[in-house]
């Protein structure tokens, strides 16, 4: 599983991608695209074939806004996924529709059988247990996610404004368990739900382990990681 800090929505570079890729086994891997949290937006899936569609990988989307696919073959079709990589948008309305098709359990069961997800600002904070979201329109906390990642996601933790103070209080105060904050340009690989690689495509990045402290307060570790180059 790897929580993303950009990709190919926000960046040109593809150096997060690619390392995602990196980590797939065999010639020309499937990648599932899911942008059920934009309401799969046009836009944003002709991003994404774009991107993969110059890679060496099978690119596909799976929309459920207009879904074709009966139960059998959406099973089908997601378990026979190398990559499903999940885009950003709201958290919130993203998990409500993937229990109504029943993509919460095949995401499970993907996982369980070696798949790799991921994904970007909701498509991170999915995967936990909860998240740090503006699905509701001011930034807050959901405790509602997949429960896949033990803990709490918080994505853009050095970009959007509020993003930082706002987590810590709710881990301070007990209303999202301890969890990790993601900066633009990161990306935080974990197996079984423990951080075995973090990388960067800009110096300044970092990723966060944030808890709650012995005085009432968050306290916040940095973890470093390795650089990406071009």
């Amino acid at each position: 599983m790897a929580l993303l800090g950009g990709g190919f929505s926000t960046e040109d570079d593809g150096l997060l991608d690619g390392w995602v890729l990196g980590h797939v086994r065999g010639d020309r891997p499937k990648v599932c695209f899911v942008p059920t949290a934009s309401g799969d937006a046009p836009a944003y899936v002709e991003r994404f074939l774009d991107a993969f569609r110059a890679r060496d990988c099978e690119p596909s989307v799976l929309s459920l806004f207009r879904r074709e696919l009966d139960d059998a073959a959406l099973r089908a079709f997601l378990l026979a996924q190398d990559v499903v990589y999940v885009g950003g948008g709201n958290t919130a309305n993203l998990l409500a529709v993937w229990r109504v098709h029943g993509v919460d359990r095949l995401v499970r069961e993907a996982y369980e059988g070696g798949t790799l997800l991921c994904g970007i600002s909701a498509g991170a904070n999915c995967w936990a247990e909860g998240s740090h979201t503006d699905s509701f329109g001011p930034l807050t906390y959901l405790r509602d996610g997949l429960g896949l990642l033990p803990g709490s996601v918080c994505p853009h933790y050095d970009s959007e404004p509020g993003r930082r103070d706002s987590y810590r209080a709710a881990v301070a105060g007990g209303r999202l368990p301890a969890g990790w904050a993601v900066d633009d340009g990161v990306g935080a690989l974990f197996t079984d739900g423990r951080l075995v690689e973090v990388v960067t495509r800009a110096p300044e990045a970092r990723l966060y382990r944030v808890r709650a402290g012995a005085g009432g307060g968050a306290e916040e570790r940095a973890v470093g990681g390795r650089a990406l180059r071009a």
